[in-house]
């Protein structure tokens, strides 16, 4: 069989009073955090799969102004490998209405010290804010599409 890892990209998009963009979501039964998340699908770019997710999971349009990391995770209990493409942006027009994935239970606006005792989906989400809090950042221009 044909290791094929999972690639996925995630919004980190803040607000004027330091809140972080999350979704409260259901995995397996249990509410967890995540950024805005998802699979690359075929056909779509890297920056078009983070709009498109941010919008599926939070309501929010989402406008991709740099690139925070790229991250390699192996799950600990599962045979699955997941490389995460993060994106800096702003979270912008908000859509109370708009449809919501299946399992997710909405948005949220949380500020790190928040997320300490909170139930995280995965390493990556407090990485993420981690790399982002400590100015971490790179150019959209890194992206290239052949």
């Amino acid at each position: 069989m044909r290791w094929s890892p999972h690639v996925t990209v995630a919004a980190i998009a803040t607000d004027a009073q330091g809140r972080f963009l999350l979704v409260e979501e259901r995995i397996d039964g249990v509410p967890c955090l995540n950024q805005p998340a998802g699979h690359w699908e075929k056909g779509e770019s890297l920056v078009d799969a983070v709009i498109r997710e941010t919008k599926e999971e939070t309501g929010h349009d989402f406008t991709p102004e740099a690139v925070l990391g790229i991250y390699h995770w192996q799950h600990p209990q599962k045979d699955l490998t997941y490389l995460r493409i993060a994106f800096i942006g702003a979270a912008g027009q908000y859509d109370p209405l708009a449809p919501l994935d299946t399992g997710i239970i909405g948005p949220r606006w949380l500020h790190p010290e928040e997320l300490t005792s909170a139930r995280l989906r995965t390493v990556m989400v407090e990485r993420c804010i981690n790399d982002f809090l400590a100015g971490q950042r790179f150019s959209l221009d890194l992206l290239h599409t052949v």
